[in-house]
């Protein structure tokens, strides 16, 4: 009976983890669908992707400088990414993903390099707050460092 109880809660723990790990997994998937939609410009992709009420920060990194905390309205970010000049090429690169997640939230954080037309621009770190609603993940926060020191030329 014991060794039968043993196997049942061994198989009731890894249920339970692998439920966990496609979370994560859709949440990373997420991530990489937003970079995706960024990098074609595709503004209908990165709407669908956050909620309506999204949040945006960004801080801004600079050496001797207090660092500046900048808002972001969603809808200006999404005009602004549309309004890039098609000849003009950027990358974020991402290096990897950090994914936690606690049932309806995640974070998702990623240290990023970003190139316009192939040079370095800046780098930091992204972290994106996610809420899942109806078996379906939505941004709800995002907020990035910018920084030129430090970064890592690929």
């Amino acid at each position: 009976m014991k060794k039968y109880l043993s196997v049942l809660i061994f198989f009731i723990g890894f249920i339970g983890t692998a439920q966990e790990t496609i979370d994560e997994v859709s949440a990373k998937t997420l991530i990489e669908d937003f970079f995706i939609a960024f990098h074609k410009q595709d503004t209908t992709a990165l709407r669908v992707m956050a909620d309506p009420m999204v949040e945006m920060h960004s801080i801004s990194v600079k050496e001797g400088v207090d660092s500046d905390l900048v808002t972001t309205d969603y809808s200006n970010f999404l005009k602004a990414i549309y309004a890039i000049p098609k000849t003009t090429e950027f990358q974020e690169k991402i290096h990897s993903f950090k994914v936690q997640v606690d049932g309806p939230m995640a974070n998702v954080s990623t240290p990023y390099s970003f190139y316009v037309n192939g040079e370095l621009s800046h780098c930091g770190v992204n972290t994106f707050q996610l809420f899942k609603k109806k078996d379906a993940w939505k941004i709800i926060y995002i907020i990035d460092t910018r920084t030129k020191k430090g970064c890592v030329s690929e």
